[in-house]
């Protein structure tokens, strides 16, 4: 949430942040280890499955299985500097009697002792389960679903949305009760971890300053992921994943940091937060970082039913404007060279919208689309430009592109500012009667705050924003979505408090989207 100058209140921070850029700094993240014993039977001197399991990135025929060997997780892991083999199984019954298929596959010092096993061969749109074995140990049994057959009939899909989970502020009370739900996948919308230093004030802290080296940002993703219930939803469902900017740092807008740091210590500051986060999330090899450059904008297709782009906000990103914060406009917002995504990943967008077959045409990514004028005021404004209100001339390519090319259902599903919102996206916001060419659902965080003192603003200001059709700062949860051939349905599940860890759960509102007819109605 950027309503300020990052996550943090008042006062906002002078930024530096201007510095020329030259070529590449790293060859690449070596992925063959380096000659040394393989060790198949290994003896562990506590449970090595300490993070948990974890499947992703789910394909027709095929998922990610991930693991990582930790005997100690938050002091680097605890593994012993030598290839290790992982032997896995899947199987189509819950108590792993009817393997379908397994293999083996090696852990190694230079990746954490992660594994990612791109399993194929499976069913369309089927269930399975998931165990790996290391030596005598045996890991949770996960569970995880293929995607439907491309261009196959499905009646319904169900899938929660989440973002911005601060370890610090609050329990992931929310994700206990997703674990609960009945889903298809789980869509992460960045901020899965937070890079800042310990608050000895904070309900629960932080292990250690803030992050800067490898060790750091594998031991802070450790840190996250010994929490029961993430784990608990990571082992239930399959999981489609993207960053925003506190996986490396508050702000960053591609190679620019936020904070006074040179060229080189902020390219391999993303170097080594890029391969961490790798090392923790299940991705595809095509998604191994080359130094500071990783692929993870991506796209998944449910049958006939719906299709993901997934895309990518920081890595591209040009530097925001204005020097960033919550200011009236300068020109800089407008300029036509401004991206958010970079061309060639607009492009792709461009591309993908314009080839769908699919019934609703989903943009997951990361900062709010719609416009926010945060000043009620005739003759003023106050936009946050770290998100598309900084980028106006790509936005307005987006949305001149659903206009003309009329993509069937474009629905925005947004993270990043720790509240909920539905908007519709207008060809022109400052136009109430322009017309509308698709809906926004953001959602809030599972632990991070929305400062108190904002909402009666943001609230006060809702009547300059007539597109903006709900807003709510007070709560945290998650998004449940229900899409069918007719209609999107989305239900904003929040829990009572996040400093309570039997907290109870409940729907503030729900909202749908009927189908051929953009904007969302609450019911």
């Amino acid at each position: 949430m950027k309503l300020m100058d990052g996550d943090r209140l008042l006062p906002i921070r002078c930024r530096r942040r201007k510095f020329l850029l030259g070529a590449g700094f790293f060859t690449g993240l070596a992925v063959i280890s380096q000659w040394r014993p393989v060790l198949a039977q290994p003896r562990f001197s506590s449970y090595p499955f300490s993070l948990g399991v974890a499947s992703g990135d789910p394909l027709p025929n095929s998922v990610v299985l991930w693991t990582r060997l930790a005997i100690d997780p938050l002091n680097g892991g605890g593994m012993p500097p030598e290839n290790i083999i992982v032997r896995w199984s899947v199987a189509v019954d819950k108590n792993m009697t009817k393997i379908v298929r397994s293999g083996q596959t090696l852990a190694t010092p230079e990746l954490a002792h992660s594994v990612h096993v791109d399993v194929r061969g499976l069913e369309p749109e089927r269930w399975y389960w998931y165990q790996f074995r290391v030596g005598k140990e045996v890991s949770p049994i996960g569970r995880t679903r293929t995607a439907p057959a491309r261009n196959s009939s499905i009646p319904q899909l169900n899938f929660a949305f989440a973002s911005c989970q601060d370890w610090q502020n609050g329990y992931y009370t929310a994700y206990k009760h997703m674990a609960e739900e009945e889903l298809d996948l789980v869509v992460h919308l960045g901020d899965y971890i937070y890079e800042y230093e310990a608050q000895p004030d904070k309900l629960r802290q932080h292990i250690g300053s803030e992050i800067f080296t490898l060790e750091d940002y594998r031991n802070r993703h450790a840190q996250y992921k010994t929490d029961p219930n993430l784990q608990a939803v990571h082992s239930k469902f399959p999981w489609i994943v993207t960053w925003d900017d506190h996986e490396v740092e508050n702000n960053y807008a591609g190679l620019i940091p936020e904070e006074n740091q040179s060229q080189k210590e902020f390219v391999t500051r993303r170097a080594y937060a890029y391969q961490a986060y790798y090392e923790h999330m299940p991705l595809r090899r095509f998604s191994l970082p080359k130094g500071p450059d990783m692929q993870l904008y991506r796209r998944f297709t449910f049958g006939d039913l719906a299709e993901f782009n997934v895309l990518d906000t920081r890595q591209y990103r040009t530097d925001q404007p204005c020097d960033d914060g919550l200011k009236p406009r300068c020109s800089q917002a407008l300029a036509e060279e401004a991206t958010m995504t970079g061309q060639k990943q607009e492009q792709w967008l461009f591309k993908g919208l314009d080839k769908s077959s699919a019934r609703w045409n989903v943009i997951a990514q990361q900062t709010m689309f719609a416009e926010y004028d945060f000043d009620p005021r005739p003759e003023t404004g106050l936009f946050n430009v770290d998100q598309w209100d900084g980028y106006v001339a790509a936005r307005n390519r987006i949305l001149n592109f659903l206009a003309q090319r009329q993509p069937s259902n474009p629905v925005v599903i947004t993270g990043d500012i720790h509240s909920s919102w539905v908007n519709d996206l207008k060809v022109d916001f400052q136009n109430p009667d322009s017309a509308t060419v698709g809906t926004e659902f953001v959602g809030t965080s599972i632990s991070s705050d929305f400062p108190t003192e904002f909402i009666a603003p943001v609230k006060a200001a809702l009547s300059d924003n007539p597109h903006t059709k709900f807003f709510d700062g007070a709560y945290r949860g998650y998004v449940r979505c229900n899409l069918t051939r007719d209609r999107w349905q989305s239900d904003y599940r929040v829990v009572s408090t996040i400093t309570d860890e039997n907290a109870s759960i409940s729907t503030l509102a729900s909202f749908v989207v009927e189908n051929g007819q953009p904007g969302a109605q609450k019911i």
